[in-house]
């Protein structure tokens, strides 16, 4: 479960599959989330950015 919440999944989906609330994931796992600040802030400013580029449509 760690693996895959440094990974990105959605800690919902990763629940789901462990068969855990997202409550109980977070409360055994999160200490693997600690310290990615730099890696959420790059992941927040690629998809805000991505709606500053033209789409094709608009062209």
């Amino acid at each position: 479960m760690s693996t895959w919440l440094c990974a990105g999944a959605d800690p919902a989906e990763v629940a789901q599959r462990a068969g855990d609330s997202v409550e109980v994931l977070l409360s055994r796992y999160a200490k693997c989330l600690y310290d990615r600040q730099p890696i959420n802030n790059q992941r927040v400013e690629g998809l805000l950015s991505s709606y500053d580029q033209p789409s094709d449509a608009d062209e």
